[in-house]
């Protein structure tokens, strides 16, 4: 996010964590930085930032490879 006043104007579905507004998610570039800082984290769980994520961009989800 470039400015708070750009953050504010999210609506609160664009945030991995809505009822704190904490990590925006408003695009796949966004979505990455939010599962790599969930994990530092210590007032979110990470796992309900993870859950939002992938919610909203099914594509970054690991699947794992059969070999």
């Amino acid at each position: 996010m470039a400015t708070l006043k750009k953050r504010s104007k999210l609506p609160k579905g664009d945030f991995a964590v809505p009822s704190k507004r904490k990590f925006p998610i408003p695009d796949i570039s966004h979505a990455r930085n939010a599962l790599a800082r969930a994990d530092q984290s210590s007032d979110v769980d990470a796992s309900t930032v993870r859950s939002a994520v992938y919610a909203k961009y099914p594509s970054l989800k690991k699947t794992k490879k059969k070999t």
